[in-house]
């Protein structure tokens, strides 16, 4: 399943919580002019460093698949962030 909402939580060193919650589809259709672009950058930097396309796409879409359930914290000093891909 494509990931549906990503949640992102951050406490800075002030203390108070802040909490993002970001649709992935509606996003990815905002972004969506820049993915095409992405996509055929991701092709020919396959074909320039010799490397199958149709493999390179399959093993990004497995990424892609895998996200839904992970959940992965950053803390540097007093400041700490929670992203939750669901």
């Amino acid at each position: 399943m494509i990931p549906q909402l990503v949640t992102v939580h951050v406490r800075p060193c002030s203390g108070r919580r802040v909490r993002m919650y970001i649709p992935v589809v509606p996003v990815a259709l905002i972004l969506s002019p820049l993915l095409v672009l992405a996509v055929l950058g991701g092709c020919i930097a396959c074909l320039v460093f010799r490397i199958n396309p149709g493999g390179a796409l399959r093993g990004a879409g497995q990424v892609l698949w895998a996200l839904p359930g992970t959940r992965f914290e950053m803390e540097q000093g007093r400041t700490v962030a929670l992203v939750s891909i669901r």
